[in-house]
């Protein structure tokens, strides 16, 4: 007999449970394999690449040809795991949820594996005979040659200290450049096509050129690398007619025949089948994958829009049926959560402590014409989504005003049992911040979001994250004339003692000087970094499936992409405007408040009386988040000054990129508020800083109408993207009613400027519990910053955050 349900938070657990309904017993026991089975260090792309450098690799070969060649060698000799039952092949590691290393770009030591096995949130389990190879063989040979070494050993002192400091953080250190999607070029065309354009490339070289012996390089480098691709389609196209062979069950065997004829037709040809184009995809996921696994993972793009002609074609024809397509596509899915993020260690896994690869499919928005997007297949991967609920792939909803109002009411339908999928993004305004960064119209058109709410041209740009940029812990810094109080070292700038500014306009011109020193630093970090990856890093696999790098014969990591810009991603928005408005308002306007007094409450963490100095902050201070005009516009010209500074650096010195800027934090806001004294909007010591541009957690007090007309007035056009997490409690998207008056609020709010928003719908009762007991609570998802991950595993100070965050309980 079950259990009753008692309790509001066991029928919300009961209500998330029931969701799950794969389409048949398959899928559920392929989902319960790639749910349940534990993270691993698979450890043989490790072995191989090692063998190929220290056996195969010629010195005199160029970078491009070695990292090809290296490349082929990994195609010709990896493992081919099939999932028992799975219909898509290819898998990135030896298993289901086993996940390889890259020690070219960072090696592990002992110490890393230990903390990675042995961590109670998020391990990644490393046997015995892994630790021992990578002890005896990986770290030995790599030692002094890997990409993370060669980073910091070329970057200034400055730098460094900053990094310390967490003024911000690198991504590079441990991941290769990366956030790129496939755009039409990757369901169109097959390598035998792409290796024609190489051809043609060859011949139409001139040894005039300056750049030919560099052309002719890549070139070449390509065209291995599209062999090595189509090795490992043949491979197992090979293995699947062994296993049909063997097979006894006549619907099995017959999967498996088609599966190998698939395999023999993709990546080769483009394809003609549906079930074609999801293997066409997902081999060339796994390629690129295998070659760096560049952050974030590549992405499908606007999937929805690609596959569509596929499924209607086929459906016409009456080869096709709705539930076989269905079917596929939840196949397709677990294929992107068998394959975990690559392992982090330090400051890199606190930047973004999950096991998510941020693999975002688009749905909806507009098409290359202008017209409506939604088509039947945005309607059919909603549903799958409602039906799988993994871990990942993530969804984006793009909501344009040409997009019915249904589309947009089934998506809050997958939003309401709380998983906190999927987010939804302003369709219009990301084509206006396309246009602005001088994108072409169509390509503006089939642009869209990727990783957690970055913009960019799907499959024609590389817009790649250098890290997170600490807002508050600068204006810490300026309020200490240039030192770090945590050490005591001065990394700033002098900027004049706080005590002796007499208006607001002097505290905001000393930060803005503040800020600008640390950028002309991050800069030329930025350079350094970039420079070294276009020099020892090429990837010329992924560069066959970005637009013009074939037809410029240059790498995606050189300049190759139609499109270049580099972004640094700032945080702690909500923290610093309530910050500024508090020393405005208090310090200056009201003159309520002695800037030395606050000087010395924030010294003392507010301890003791000062206390009464945290309650006048807290209560007393107009907000930004609660559509308070004066505190909003604090908020917009932090914005637009981030914006500015930021753009006013010229394009790089190697792949030209234009430098934007993305207000977003994953995870690292919470280390950022680690390394961050108290600051004047009452938040204490060591707390996290506010995540994304989501005002201070708990300070939105006014409902959701407020917080979207506050985030509103800040200019999102101008940045490449803009995080905004709300929480409202479970029975809000319960009636048809409700859900309307979302819709048209989410629609107002874009209408108005805004980028995105997404929701959790939890109740903090429901938290509460599960940190209480995890072990019962292992399958409770939530939205975290730009993705969703399950709550027991998030570090401690990461749920508190999650917990303290406004939980609206009106519309």
């Amino acid at each position: 007999m079950d259990k009753p349900v008692n309790s509001s938070w066991e029928r919300e657990m009961k209500k998330r449970r029931e969701i799950i309904r794969p389409i048949n017993e398959r899928i559920a026991r392929l989902r319960k394999e790639s749910v349940q089975s534990p993270v691993r260090i698979s450890r043989e792309r490790a072995e191989l690449i090692t063998e190929f450098y220290k056996n195969e690799v010629n010195p005199e070969e160029s970078a491009p040809v070695q990292r090809a060649r290296a490349f082929k060698y990994l195609m010709e000799r990896v493992s081919l795991p099939v999932e028992e039952g799975q219909l898509i092949v290819g898998l990135r590691g030896t298993g289901a949820k086993e996940v390889p290393t890259y020690p070219e770009i960072c090696t592990h030591t002992p110490e890393d594996l230990e903390v990675l096995n042995s961590r109670e949130n998020m391990p990644y389990l490393v046997d015995r005979e892994t630790r021992s190879y990578y002890e005896k063989e990986v770290i030995p040979f790599w030692q002094g040659k890997t990409m993370r070494e060669e980073i910091f050993s070329s970057l200034p002192p400055e730098w460094i200290k900053a990094y310390e400091a967490g003024i911000w953080t690198e991504f590079m250190e441990q991941r290769a450049p990366g956030h790129s999607a496939g755009g039409a070029r990757v369901f169109q065309k097959g390598l035998l096509e792409i290796k024609e354009e190489i051809k043609e490339k060859f011949f139409e070289l001139s040894t005039a050129d300056p750049d030919y012996p560099e052309k002719f390089e890549e070139l070449k480098a390509m065209d291995i690398s599209a062999d090595a691709i189509l090795i490992y389609a043949r491979r197992y196209a090979e293995k699947l007619e062994k296993m049909a062979r063997e097979e006894t069950a006549f619907q099995r065997k017959k999967e498996l025949q088609v599966m190998a004829e698939n395999c023999r037709q993709v990546p080769a040809g483009p394809p003609e089948t549906f079930w074609e184009a999801l293997q066409h995809y997902w081999f060339v996921h796994v390629g690129i994958v295998y070659e760096t696994n560049p952050w974030d993972s590549f992405t499908t793009g606007r999937l929805d829009q690609h596959l569509f002609p596929f499924y209607q074609k086929e459906v016409e024809e009456g080869r096709l049926e709705r539930n076989q397509a269905r079917e596929l596509l939840q196949a397709f899915w677990l294929k992107f959560n068998n394959q975990p993020a690559v392992p982090k260690v330090g400051v890199t896994a606190e930047e973004s402590f999950t096991y998510n690869d941020f693999s975002k499919i688009n749905l909806g928005g507009i098409t290359p014409e202008g017209r409506d997007g939604v088509n039947e297949l945005s309607s059919l991967i909603l549903e799958v989504f409602d039906e799988i609920r993994t871990l990942q792939p993530n969804l984006a909803v793009l909501a344009s005003n040409k997009n019915p109002e249904r589309y947009l009411i089934q998506a809050l339908e997958v939003v309401g049992p709380g998983f906190g999928e999927p987010p939804f993004f302003n369709s219009e305004g990301t084509v206006v911040r396309m246009l602005r960064q001088g994108k072409t119209l169509e390509d503006a058109r089939t642009s869209g979001v990727s990783g957690c709410v970055e913009t960019g041209s799907f499959g024609k740009e590389a817009y790649i994250l250098t890290g997170y940029f600490n807002l508050p812990k600068i204006l810490e810094i300026t309020f200490h004339n240039g030192l770090d109080p945590a050490t005591g070292e001065k990394i700033g700038i002098e900027t004049g003692d706080p005590n002796s500014f007499a208006s607001y306009p002097e505290l905001w011109e000393a930060f803005q000087k503040q800020v600008k020193h640390f950028l002309d630093i991050k800069m030329r970090g930025n350079e350094i970094i970039e420079e070294i990856y276009s020099r020892k890093f090429p990837v010329p696999f992924m560069s066959l499936w970005i637009e013009d790098c074939v037809e410029k014969a240059k790498d995606y990591n050189s300049g190759g992409a139609r499109y270049n810009s580099q972004y640094v991603q700032v945080v702690g928005l909500g923290t610093l405007a309530f910050s500024l408005n508090a020393i405005r308002h208090h310090v200056f306007s009201n003159k309520n408040l002695a800037m030395q007094e606050l000087m010395g409450a924030l010294k003392e963490d507010f301890s003791g009386e000062k206390e009464i100095i945290r309650q006048l902050l807290l209560n007393k201070t107009p907000r930004y988040g609660e559509d308070e005009v004066d505190a909003d516009r604090v908020a917009a010209d932090i914005v637009n000054e981030m914006v500015n500074l930021i753009e006013s650096y010229p394009p790089t010195a190697i792949r030209k990129a234009a430098r934007r800027t993305y207000f977003l934090p994953t995870t690292v806001h919470v280390y950022f508020g680690r390394v961050t004294g108290a600051t004047p909007d009452g938040r204490k010591a060591h707390k996290p800083v506010s995540e994304g541009v989501s005002p201070v957690q708990g300070s939105d007090r006014k409902g959701i109408s407020a917080v979207f007309k506050s985030v509103a007035r800040c200019d999102w056009e101008k940045t490449g993207g803009a995080l905004l997490n709300q929480k409202l409690t479970p029975d809000l998207l319960e009636g048809e009613e409700n859900k309307k008056k979302l819709v048209k609020l989410i629609k107002t709010f874009f209408n108005l400027g805004g980028h995105h928003v997404q929701f959790n719908i939890v109740s903090r009762d429901l938290l509460q519990k599960a940190q209480e007991n995890p072990k019962d609570f292992q399958d409770l998802m939530v939205r975290v910053a730009g993705y969703s991950d399950y709550f027991v595993n998030l570090p401690k100070g990461l749920q508190e955050e999650i917990i303290l965050r406004t939980e609206h309980a009106e519309i």
